[in-house]
Formats: C-alpha cells, sequence, structure tokens
C-alpha cells in the first residue's frame, strides 16, 4: 500500500488493502525480500505501509522542505542504525523483565507496556537532544529511555524505591527526570497537551528575554490516537499555531483504547490532518519500519527545530493489553496480537532488512540485555524511601520560611532590570510606571483602593520586577472583569501577557507547562467558578512537587474572584462554592481575601512562593475600596485578626470566635453592632488561609472564648466549615464549652430568586441568632 498523504484518506486505503488479500504482502524498506504471512479474516486493522520514497512528496508539498533538507534526514549513518536497533532492543527487554517484575510483586499498581512500539523509542534516541522538553504520557518507561533517563533509575522508579527517578514518588505512570528535561509521564488521558504547549512557551519565552540556552529547543508531546480526539487536541494545535510555537505532537496509533477500537468512536482516525486547519502540516509514519519512522520523524523534528508546529503520527500495533489487568475481552484483540508479533514486529522486520547487514545484531542485542541486567541490579539494592518523604515534599516552600520580600528573581533584580529594559519600549515602561505609581497612590489615599486594583497594581509590580512573571487570562486587554490584569498586555506584550480562549483548563495547563520551566505564570479567572473547568489541572499543579520527587517547583497563581454573596442573584452555577472542591487537592496553598490591603499583601506573595497556589477574591465586593499599605507582603499560612472580643463579654460568657471569609467578613463585621448593643461580642478571624490550617491564630482565640462560629459560603456536606470544624474537634476539642455550631448552605444549588436565596445563604441576621444560641 503507497504512503498515505495529506489529503487522503486512510479508511478507504485500509479498506482497500483488505479487500485486495486477507493476507499482508509485507515490503520492507531496502530489500527485495517479499515475505506473505496469513491474516486471520476477523482482522479490522491491518498494518499500512509509508515508504520513505513516497512520503518525499508529502514532505515538499506540506512541510516545503527542500530536496537538500529531504537528503538529511533520509541519510542514516551504520552508527545511527546500529544505534537505533539497540534501543529497540532495550526496551523490548526492559518492558520484559518489567513484565516479569509485575508477576513477581516488585511492581504495583499500574503499569503500562510498549512493546511492539519500539520504532517511536528508537526515533527519539536519533533525533531528540538532551535540552529538547518531553512529554509523555502513563506509557512512558521508553520514551524516559530513550531520552537519556538512566535506566537503572527508571526500573528503580517502577520498583517503588529511594533510586528511583522520583525517590518512589511517581512509579511506572510518572517518570520525571529534570537532567535531561524528561517532563512526564502524566496520568490522565491527552492532560499533558497543554502542559507541552506551555513548555514551547517557554522555549519562546526564553528567546524573547534572551535567556535560551539553545534556540533551537523543541518541546515534544507523546498522545494516543484516542487522546488525540480529545477537545485538548484542537485548542492545543490552535494555541501552537497561533504563536508559532516550536512543538512536535507525536501520536501513537495501536488503534485501540482499552476495550474500543478507535474507529468505533471516531469518524476521522487520520490525526495527522487535524493541523490543516490551523495550517500545520502532518505526516504519517509506518511505525513497523524502524527505517522509514526515522526518516519522516527526523523530517518533522527539523521542520519543528526551523519553522513551527507539526504533527507525527506512528501507526503501530502494541502486542500487550493496556495494562497487566487488561482482560483484553474487545473483538479480534487476541488473534490480532497472535497475528501482529509474526508479522508486525519492528525487531524482527529490521532483522530481516538488508540494513540488518550494517549491523552487528549480537553485540547490540547484548549491550541492550546488558544495560537491563544492571537496572534490575540497582532497583533491587535500592533502599525504600523514607516514609515522612511525602509529607516533607508538600509543599516547594514550606510554609512561614520564606521572607517574600527578600526573594529575588531567578537571574537577580540587576539582570531582570536590564532584560526589562532591553524587551519593553522606554515609553511603554515611562506609561507602566506612571500608572503604578497612581494605583499607589490611590492605595495611600482616603478613600482608599478597590479590591480588583489593589490585586491589578500587585500583578503590574511583579511582572515589572520579574520578567519571568507571565499571565493569562480571558478577556486580558480590557482587564477581565475587575481589572486585575489590566495593562499587563498593552505593557508586556502578548506573549507575556496572553489572551486566552474560552476554557480555563487549556490556559491553566499552559501556566503549568510554564511553571515547570523556569515562569511565574499567573492565571486570572474572571470567576473562580470557571475553575471547575480546570479542576484537573489544578490537581496536577499541587501534585507535581511532590509526584516528580521534589525536582519541579510549581510557582503558579491562581486568582478568581468568587463566593456566595447574599442577594446575589446569580444562581446555582456562578454560586459553587469551588474553594471548597479544591480544598481536597494536595499541594495547594489557597488564601482568601475581603479587602484591598489582604488582597494585595496575598497575591504579592503568592507570586513569589513557589508553590501552586490560589487566590480567592470576593465576587461582589470587587470594587469595594479601602486601606492598603503597599510594599507589604502578607504570609501564606496566617489567618488575619480583625477584632477581639471585649474582656467583659468574655467574663459574662457572651464572646465567641467567629471564622469566616470572602463576603463572610463583612456580614461579620455588619453583625457586630447589633451583637453589642446586646450585649455579646466576638473575636472576628478572617481564614485568610483555607489551607494550610492555621491552628495557632485559632486556639488562641478559643483560649480567650471557649466557643466557635463559622459563618460559611460552602455546602453543609464537603464544605469549607466542615473542614475546619472537624480540625478544631480533632485538635482542640478540650478548648471549646459548646460544639462547633456551622452557619453554612445546605445541600441544594443556590437559587436565584432572593426569597429563597434567603434562606440558603447566610448573612449577617443569621450570625446575630447564631452567636446568641451558643451564649
Amino acid at each position: 500500500m503507497p504512503a498515505v498523504r495529506a489529503g487522503s484518506n486512510l479508511h478507504r486505503r485500509t479498506n482497500n488493502a483488505k479487500k485486495q488479500s486477507r493476507s499482508s504482502v509485507i515490503r520492507r524498506a531496502s530489500t527485495t525480500k517479499t515475505k506473505t504471512i496469513e491474516a486471520p479474516p476477523n482482522l479490522e486493522r491491518l498494518r499500512i505501509l509509508t515508504p520513505w520514497e513516497e512520503a518525499q512528496p508529502v514532505l515538499k508539498s506540506e512541510f516545503g522542505m527542500s530536496d537538500a533538507e529531504i537528503a538529511e534526514a533520509g541519510a542514516l549513518s551504520d552508527e545511527e542504525i546500529s544505534e537505533a536497533y539497540t534501543m529497540m532492543q532495550l526496551c523490548r527487554d526492559f518492558e520484559n523483565e518489567c513484565n516479569q517484575a509485575y508477576m513477581a510483586g516488585k511492581i504495583r499498581g499500574f503499569m503500562h507496556l510498549d512493546n511492539g512500539q519500539e520504532s517511536i523509542p528508537a526515533l527519539l534516541g536519533n533525533a531528540i537532544r538532551k535540552t529538547d522538553l518531553k512529554h509523555s504520557y502513563y506509557r512512558d518507561h521508553c520514551h524516559a529511555l530513550a531520552c537519556g533517563v538512566d535506566a537503572g533509575a527508571v526500573m528503580a522508579e517502577l520498583f517503588g524505591r529511594d533510586g528511583g527517578t522520583c525517590r518512589g514518588t511517581g512509579g511506572s505512570m510518572h517518570i520525571y527526570d529534570m537532567e535531561t528535561n524528561f517532563q512526564g509521564g502524566w496520568a490522565l488521558v491527552a492532560e499533558q497537551l497543554p502542559y507541552a504547549v506551555g513548555a514551547a512557551r517557554s522555549i519562546a519565552l526564553d528567546k524573547h528575554l534572551g535567556t535560551g540556552e539553545a534556540e533551537d529547543r523543541i518541546a515534544v508531546v507523546f498522545v494516543g490516537e484516542g487522546g488525540a480526539q480529545n477537545g485538548r487536541m484542537a485548542e492545543c494545535l490552535n494555541a501552537a499555531a497561533k504563536e508559532n510555537l516550536p512543538i512536535l505532537f507525536v501520536v501513537i496509533d495501536n488503534g485501540r483504547a482499552i476495550n474500543t477500537f478507535t474507529k468505533d468512536v471516531a469518524t476521522n482516525q487520520e490525526v495527522f490532518n487535524q493541523g490543516k486547519h490551523y495550517g500545520i502540516p502532518g505526516v504519517l509514519a509506518d511505525g513497523q519500519n524502524v527505517q522509514d519512522t526515522m526518516r519522516i520523524g527526523r523530517a518533522a523534528i527539523q521542520h519543528v527545530r526551523t519553522k513551527g508546529p507539526a504533527i507525527l503520527q506512528v501507526h503501530t500495533f502494541r502486542f500487550n493489553g493496556h495494562s497487566p489487568a487488561d482482560p483484553e475481552h474487545e473483538r479480534n484483540r487476541k488473534d490480532e496480537k497472535r497475528w501482529a508479533r509474526a508479522a508486525c514486529d519492528p525487531i524482527k522486520i529490521f532483522e530481516e532488512s538488508a540494513d540488518a547487514a550494517r549491523v552487528d545484531l549480537a553485540a547490540c542485542t547484548a549491550k541492550a540485555r546488558e544495560e537491563v541486567r544492571k537496572a534490575l541490579e540497582f532497583a533491587n539494592a535500592s533502599p525504600p524511601p523514607p516514609k515522612d518523604l511525602a509529607a516533607q515534599l508538600e509543599y516547594p516552600d514550606p510554609t512561614g520560611s520564606v521572607d517574600y520580600s527578600k526573594r529575588e528573581p531567578v537571574m537577580g533584580l540587576a539582570a531582570a532590570e536590564e532584560i526589562t529594559k532591553r524587551i519593553v519600549p522606554e515609553a511603554t515602561l515611562t506609561a507602566l510606571k506612571a500608572r503604578i505609581e497612581a494605583l499607589r497612590a490611590m492605595a495611600g489615599s482616603e478613600a482608599g483602593i478597590s479590591i480588583g486594583d489593589a490585586v491589578n497594581l500587585a500583578i503590574l509590580e511583579e511582572m515589572l520586577r520579574d520578567p519571568t512573571t507571565t499571565a493569562h487570562a480571558e478577556d486580558l486587554q480590557a482587564g477581565s472583569s475587575y481589572n486585575v490584569p489590566a495593562n499587563t498586555q498593552q505593557a508586556f506584550g502578548t506573549l507575556r501577557a496572553a489572551d486566552e480562549i474560552i476554557d480555563e483548563g487549556h490556559f491553566i495547563g499552559k501556566a503549568l507547562g510554564e511553571a515547570m520551566n523556569g515562569y511565574r505564570p499567573i492565571v486570572e479567572l474572571m470567576n473562580a467558578n470557571f475553575g471547575i473547568y480546570g479542576i484537573a489541572e489544578l490537581s496536577s499543579a499541587g501534585n507535581t512537587f511532590a509526584t516528580t520527587g521534589g525536582q519541579f517547583e510549581m510557582p503558579m497563581t491562581i486568582i478568581g474572584a468568587g463566593g456566595t454573596a447574599p442577594n446575589q442573584s446569580l444562581g446555582a452555577e456562578h454560586s459553587q462554592p469551588f474553594h471548597a472542591y479544591i480544598m481536597g487537592i494536595p499541594g495547594l496553598k489557597i488564601c482568601t481575601a475581603s479587602k484591598p490591603h489582604e488582597a494585595y499583601g496575598l497575591a504579592k506573595s503568592m507570586i513569589r512562593d513557589n508553590s501552586p497556589g490560589v487566590l480567592l477574591l470576593p465576587v461582589k465586593l470587587m470594587k469595594t475600596r479601602g486601606p492598603c499599605q503597599v510594599d507589604n507582603f502578607l504570609p501564606l499560612h496566617k489567618a488575619t485578626v480583625h477584632r477581639h472580643a471585649s474582656q467583659a463579654a468574655i467574663d459574662a460568657g457572651k464572646a465567641v470566635t467567629v471564622l469566616t471569609y470572602l463576603h463572610g467578613t463583612k456580614e461579620a463585621e455588619d453583625a457586630i453592632d447589633q451583637l453589642n448593643a446586646e450585649g455579646y461580642d466576638c473575636d472576628l478571624v478572617e481564614l485568610t488561609c483555607l489551607k494550610p490550617f492555621d491552628a495557632d491564630t485559632i486556639r488562641a482565640s478559643l483560649q480567650r472564648t471557649h466557643k466557635l462560629c463559622i459563618l460559611d459560603e460552602s455546602t453543609r456536606s464537603g464544605g469549607v466549615g466542615a473542614t475546619m470544624s472537624a480540625l478544631v474537634a480533632e485538635t482542640m476539642f478540650d478548648e471549646l464549652d459548646a460544639p462547633v455550631s456551622r452557619l453554612c448552605m445546605e445541600d441544594a444549588p443556590v437559587p436565584y430568586a432572593t426569597e429563597m436565596e434567603r434562606a440558603m445563604v447566610k448573612r449577617a441576621a443569621d450570625l446575630v441568632e447564631g452567636v446568641k444560641a451558643m451564649c
């Protein structure tokens, strides 16, 4: 079957091949041999062929390659052929040993093997450089080996040992190695796509700032043909084309998910043509022919290094099930595997080709087996990690350990200032500094500054000070809804301040990729509830530092206005307790601010922190003005005491500690006069940190009042108040003279009509009654 050219129909060609013969006639490059292997009549997927000579016109027409460039891609030296064969044998032997170790109980959890797809790591080992940024998925062992990650460290990671790439914290699906820029190992299907686009943006940003060491670096991301049907693929192709990013999408097409044929759920399997709408060229390669996979793949990689993004789809057969737990019930699967092992094994096909005479097959095989033997020896000898390692790796910056006012940009303040002067026009820089001074003057004025403007001031100051700080938001040119990222794009350009498509998961994912590669992205959500689109990406952001064994920090800041104010009238979807939804994500620092001073100080600290942080602001109070001390940096682990109850109220047993946040702070302040008039009072504590839990501040208050009331903007089940109540009961029970009172929303969607909303959302009047009831 001839090469599949751009614009041809993969389904039609495959069907034609089946009609012509139920035998698969396998033509091999550089040989006159023809070997006929009978294919079972029930097979629905046969091998395709993409001979190098027929791929060249596609590379000329679609990729714009010259004859010289094509000749360079096609020239494989004896050394390169030998290294490719060795890599295939290394991967095959390594995966076979993984299977044995899994059956012996040395490898646990999920494990996904790659037998039959060895031509892809052969290409990687030949054409991908150490400086390139690589993003794999859960079937990542061989990709890591091909990118230069030590085989012993990979095997030790699978064994859960301290000598593993991630010290045993990641396991089979999460191989990372900072030295070789191997950046995952990601377990959720297609989640790696925007991370890789963010990594490609970091390369473009390095060029823009003049800090890149290798200017022709590229990002490489692997995805299955099923994962390429995910909407993230279209979003990422759009993003790559819009900014002409140096990224190669490698689509590994084995035709099936766990128990589903891809063709049963996907109308078009020509993933290499998905980029046409965006002007991104694509090409298809027969993954059973390592020589042609290398030639075609090298051409695509060279295009990315010199021109822009591309897609490489590699048609393969995987010899193992999805994982050892796969019962392989899908139709014809076992028949296909038996046939593919005999007819489509890339190692056997190479050994029967004329090029095999150029290689010392026995020596290459022995070299690969010796490397695997040493890897097993190292893994078996490596000790288990310390039991408390996971706790040690909760945050890159442990709480309370950093004076953010003294944290400099990674290149130093002087170098940072020089970069900014070089990349920002003088007139623009003058206008920016004038805008910052105007906001600072507003902060010190009698009327004060709004919460939105206070956060905008913090962002502008930090982006001016540190050129590695970036911004992502919808409607960013206009400042989003509350002026939070206002003026950023006008001052710093579209690369550092990016307007985004309407999918928060997409641009949170890109920010994650930037954060792994030396940048400090700020993501503004407009409305915090929109962050629901990015829960998977937020979860991975929180996990990354620990999952990588402490290799990759995640200095990413998410800012959004949300919460549920009384008489808000926004309906259910804009009133969801996003803050409660993300409380259970490990590794996130979650802060809230109800006033300009706290919003500014927390934003400044969070942007300089090396952990992923979420700063939530009160949606109905964003334009409320108040005082703000500039150049302040607030801790990310402390609650804020706004008021102490009078001694008289304490002595009379009529004092209560009130914990609240967002709109609840204003509601509590509104309740104080009435409480005081009736002889009651409160310690008012704003939860400026929802996580980590500030036990010290709360304990100190309870030692005065011995009663706790929580005014909460989340539901009774699974809410913030539920978490706080449980923590207090578990750690401070002896300080309580009464059960904790929770004034929260019931487990129902927040209604639009005021009459119903009044029954759902607690306010000042409810707090007055709650405090009185406790006393």
